[in-house]
């Protein structure tokens, strides 16, 4: 047994969760599960493979910003264009309370 009771309830705890006996057993044996996957990775030889920084080769795909300004759309008739503003600013609603 790599991870026991005692773990799986001081995980619940710093996660501040609250789990039963046949709840922290199911998770010991999940743990287990996936550490003992992770064993398995280890066995395999990756030498020569280079390691990749994220899953796809494309670059960045955004436009830039002056080209949507190129299409005649100026700054003041965004801002106009906008139901509610201040100043310079564009309003919305409050997003916490």
């Amino acid at each position: 047994m790599i991870i026991d009771k005692k773990e799986v309830g001081k995980l619940a705890d710093l996660a501040r969760i609250q789990m039963e006996d046949g709840e922290k057993e199911a998770l010991r044996e999940d743990l287990e599960r996936i550490l003992d996957y992770f064993s398995e990775l280890k066995e395999v030889d990756t030498d020569g493979i280079e390691p990749m920084t994220g899953g796809v080769f494309h670059e960045n795909t955004h436009r830039h910003d002056d080209e949507y300004l190129e299409t005649g759309a100026e700054r003041e008739d965004l801002i106009r264009a906008f139901p509610e503003g201040e100043r310079d600013f564009l309003k919305i609603p409050p997003v916490f309370e």
